[in-house]
């Protein structure tokens, strides 16, 4: 059996991997991280002319149609530069329910100007009362017309960039709608968030605004699209979180070849290797399992234990791997001049998102009690 990626997935990742790594050094980014909003125009419109944008879109809308689990590559790749491009917000949480679920006037109007790096869509899965984002407290009202909304959501990425907000929002009757919610429209407001890894959220408060029915995803199926969103947004964050703790990783060998103490190389030291060591493990330990729950989506499979897994790992693991990486480094690690510190507070931000590790064992030991252990 072969397990190694399709030659056109890892294709995305190397071409990725070059523009980014080309665009976007330490100066570069220190220059990018002074400005008033941390984003790279270059880096993202060099994304769209490679057409990457459109590694998950259909052909017949200006995309690739490589599928998701070439897109979680291109995600990994965002981690390792720690690139300050909305890739996750855009094509993540936007253009994936939207090419799953979107009408055809949606998808005609927003997929192709997706592609191409013109419009940015994202969605509002976090709420300041609510750890669940299954269970969204926003309320969403009937109209003649559709849906009246209102609620709060918070950390929604790219928020301040994006022409229309994915909502998900609870009805009276107990079922979830997902509401295109124009930011231009009567009632939203979004105030800038400061958050751990310095990219642009925002706090969006609806005060009755209403939703066309036009405007709806998913229609009366809004349950099933949310956790099919909210797991593909999961596994897509633990290959954002491979990446920024594997380039850690190597940058912490790199650093312990050249940093010379009692004559010797500090990597030569027992200590050194068993800390190392121990991230090592973390490490890989994220990378099976993120690649296990993106393949089980990519290929339609039930995947909730595995994309819990890998999201523990992704809590846990990844901060310990950060958390080591920057012990090992010692002093310099903290220096905000040296690249490292953006790797510990991108892990730091991903750890927490759609439920840290006691939430996933939380999550398993239900599932575990209610059908018992899951077949592998």
């Amino acid at each position: 059996m072969d397990f190694n990626f399709a030659e056109e997935d890892r294709e995305v990742a190397a071409l990725a991997r070059k523009i980014l790594e080309d665009k976007l050094g330490n100066e570069r980014l220190k220059d990018i991280e002074a400005r008033e909003l941390v984003f790279d125009p270059d880096a993202w419109d060099a994304l769209a002319q490679s057409n990457l944008l459109g590694v998950a879109i259909p052909e017949k809308f200006g995309g690739m149609e490589l599928g998701f689990f070439a897109l979680c590559l291109l995600c990994q790749e965002v981690g390792r530069s720690v690139a300050p491009v909305p890739v996750y917000p855009a094509l993540v949480l936007g253009g994936l329910p939207l090419a799953q679920f979107g009408t055809d006037r949606q998808k005609a109007d927003w997929l192709p100007k997706l592609a191409s790096g013109e419009l940015i869509l994202t969605a509002a899965l976090g709420e300041l009362d609510s750890s669940d984002p299954l269970a969204p407290l926003t309320r969403a009202q009937r109209t003649k017309e559709g849906y009246r909304l209102s609620g709060e959501k918070s950390l929604v990425p790219a928020g301040g960039q994006a022409s229309h907000i994915l909502v998900p929002a609870t009805t009276d009757d107990g079922d979830i709608v997902l509401a295109w919610v124009d930011v231009s429209a009567s009632g939203v407001k979004r105030e800038a968030q400061s958050c751990s890894d310095r990219q642009p959220h925002v706090y969006l408060a609806l005060d009755g605004v209403d939703v066309p029915e036009s405007d709806l995803l998913g229609g009366a199926e809004g349950k099933a699209c949310l956790r099919w969103i909210v797991e593909h947004a999961t596994a897509a964050r633990c290959a954002m979180q491979l990446g920024v703790c594997e380039r850690a990783l190597e940058m912490t060998s790199e650093y312990g070849l050249e940093r010379v103490q009692f004559d010797r190389p500090i990597g030569s030291f027992q200590a050194f290797h068993q800390r190392a060591a121990d991230a090592f493990i973390m490490v890989e330990a994220l990378r099976l399992t993120t690649w296990e729950a993106a393949w089980l989506l990519a290929a339609d499979f039930p995947a909730p234990e595995a994309v819990a897994v890998a999201k523990y790992w992704a809590a846990e693991g990844g901060q310990f791997a950060a958390y080591a990486c920057q012990h090992l480094h010692g002093g310099i690690g903290i220096d905000v001049d040296y690249p490292l510190h953006r790797f510990f507070i991108w892990a730091s931000q991903i750890e927490h998102e759609l439920g840290s590790a006691p939430h996933q064992l939380e999550k398993l030991g239900a599932q575990i009690a209610d059908s018992g252990l899951p077949e592998f």
